[in-house]
């Protein structure tokens, strides 16, 4: 099975998904929850057909000088109204005329607020914790690798193949955030920091091969040995995968309900996304480095 004489396909496959849904996210920007923005989200479910139109929604909150009210429709029929913050006594103050308006009884759902302050110190430390996560990653895996040469390609490929996988996440949730108004909370950070550990166990498993086969299969050419590891680690990295992991959140993201389905789906994407780049990402992009090939991409070096 010859993986690695296709491996532009794969990443030209790699790039179009993750080019078209951060299009999507420069377009209409990153949507961010209250979670790091502060604010005050409202979910309420009014008696049947008596659910007031959004612009009714909107200057009920006006009136109470709320002039950012953004009103929601959910598949289960409740209303999700996102706002800056709200103190009690203006919920009350909504929550008391929207009865008035409606004519009917009004279950408050959820309710979430964050201050501006924790929003951004939230955004602070999301942002402190990846990138600690990255270089410790990076540093146990040169440190692993030492006695392999160029074992900082492998440290290299790997944190090239988690910013894949990085990109793929926040693709899926520009295109969800389309076409669905998902939004960037506190369980997509935790969805992230889960993908970029199964990202860098899988690329660990799989150049851990290539550095045992490297000592047994000394005079065999550098792509034919990675190519003869990855086929050795794709079976195992197929069936963990599938078995301990896909199709329990496939369950969750069909049954779980409307406020899992995001981070199901995310952390779904997110896993397929880490298998398939320590496969087909990062031990290729080795390959490449290893030939230096990008000196023939633009025609210089082909006659030689």
């Amino acid at each position: 099975m010859n993986i690695l004489g296709k491996r532009y396909y794969f990443f030209a496959f790699s790039l179009i998904l993750i080019v078209s849904g951060l299009t999507l996210l420069g377009i209409n920007g990153v949507p961010l929850s209250i979670d790091f923005t502060g604010g005050s989200l409202l979910e309420l479910q009014f008696e049947n057909g008596k659910t007031p139109d959004t612009a009714t929604i909107v200057s009920i909150y006006e009136k109470s000088n709320i002039d950012d009210a953004q009103v929601t429709a959910t598949e289960i029929g409740s209303v999700i109204i996102r706002s800056s913050f709200l103190t009690n006594e203006v919920r009350d103050e909504v929550l008391t005329t929207l009865r008035e308006s409606s004519g009917g009884d009004i279950t408050v759902v959820r309710f979430d607020s964050v201050g501006p302050s924790i929003g951004a110190q939230v955004t602070q430390r999301a942002a402190i914790a990846i990138a600690v996560a990255s270089i410790l990653v990076v540093l146990f895996i040169i440190w692993s690798f030492r006695k392999v040469e160029n074992a900082f390609r492998y440290g290299v490929c790997a944190i090239l193949a988690m910013v894949h996988d990085i990109a793929i996440i926040f693709s899926i949730t520009g295109i969800g955030a389309y076409f669905f108004n998902w939004q960037i909370d506190s369980l997509f950070l935790t969805a992230l920091l889960t993908v970029i550990g199964f990202s860098m166990q899988d690329t660990i498993v799989v150049f851990d091969r290539i550095r045992e086969n490297s000592n047994i299969l000394r005079r065999l050419e550098y792509e034919k040995l990675v190519n003869h590891s990855i086929v050795q680690t794709l079976q195992r990295s197929i069936n963990t995968q599938l078995m301990t992991v896909e199709f329990l959140l496939l369950a969750l993201a069909l049954f779980g309900g409307v406020t899992l389905q995001e981070f199901a789906i995310v952390l779904l994407v997110g896993l397929l996304s880490g298998t398939y780049s320590s496969i087909f990402v990062a031990a290729p992009i080795l390959v490449l480095w290893e030939k230096r090939e990008w000196q023939t991409w633009f025609g210089r070096g082909a006659s030689a």
